[in-house]
């Protein structure tokens, strides 16, 4: 029995660079990113079909150094996957993506033109804001809290085979929340391992079929945030000679940062107020 909706695991993307080493193009993967669509309207033809703005959404620290970046498909038929390069600037001044405006919130957002994926036969979903993914204040009238268990999705330590794109899924549970709740914290905390590569990949929540009165049980996986980065632990060698430190060593908590949906979302409001939206 699936608990993540396939659509959602086509939505993930592998990011990578291409560097010129020794005449030859060398191309690492970086990153991960996804595909999520802001809710527009109903199309006045047909009340069953809605449109969206599309958008490749990512760490502002995944792309923010490079000019050109590569994303990756699979075909629908299996054949072997295709990268498709993203321009994301045009000149020193000129970028194609927008950030967060807050400098400490790690979200990025790339317009995206979907018409060309559908023509090329690639196999893709997007996340849709008002179907796929629960903002702060619905995770907060659902009852969503620490202990409930999270997907992360993404492509650790660039882990990608050669001829195809398939995304890794790791299990975890939400470790903090609540100050998101009350404002006092605009990312929350889930205990789950992420690497780099990891960086930009979306939080799934995991749908249950019961709980704790009074709350319902939530019956539905949707994104509920994004991969921002591992939260480290340091510690200290100390010379028995001199008492004085000596080496500080940085390891992986097991814990990781995720901003919000909502941040997701201002992100797309930036890039609309500054025409780069699609």
């Amino acid at each position: 029995m699936a608990l993540i909706p396939p659509f959602f695991i086509d939505s993930v993307v592998a990011i990578g660079a291409e560097n010129i080493v020794n005449t030859k193009t060398e191309k690492k993967w970086i990153g991960t990113g996804f595909l999520f669509g802001k809710f527009l309207s109903v199309q006045a033809d047909d009340p069953t079909k809605k449109s969206y703005a599309c958008y490749l959404v990512t760490n502002k620290h995944v792309i923010e150094k490079h000019e050109r970046i590569i994303i990756r498909f699979n075909p629908q038929n299996g054949q072997s996957a295709k990268d498709y390069a993203i321009q994301l600037k045009s000149m020193p001044d000129k970028k194609h993506w927008a950030g967060h405006p807050d400098k400490g919130t790690d979200v990025a957002v790339i317009p995206m033109n979907l018409k060309t994926l559908e023509d090329a036969g690639m196999k893709f979903g997007f996340f849709k804001s008002d179907m796929d993914a629960f903002n702060t204040a619905t995770m907060e009238r659902l009852g969503v809290g620490e202990g409930d268990f999270t997907y992360t999705l993404g492509f650790p330590m660039g882990m990608m085979p050669s001829d195809r794109q398939h995304v890794i899924v790791r299990s975890g549970i939400i470790a903090r929340i609540r100050d998101v709740f009350e404002k006092r914290s605009s990312s929350f905390v889930v205990d789950s391992m992420v690497f780099p590569g990891n960086s930009g990949g979306p939080v799934v929540f995991k749908p249950e079929a019961i709980s704790i009165q009074p709350n319902a049980p939530i019956k539905q996986a949707a994104l509920i945030g994004i991969v921002k980065s591992y939260i480290q632990y340091t510690d200290v060698a100390i010379s028995q000679q001199t008492g004085r430190p000596r080496v500080i060593f940085e390891e992986n908590s097991g814990l990781a940062n995720v901003e919000t949906v909502d941040k997701i979302l201002e992100t797309i409001a930036n890039a609309e107020s500054t025409g780069k939206h699609a």
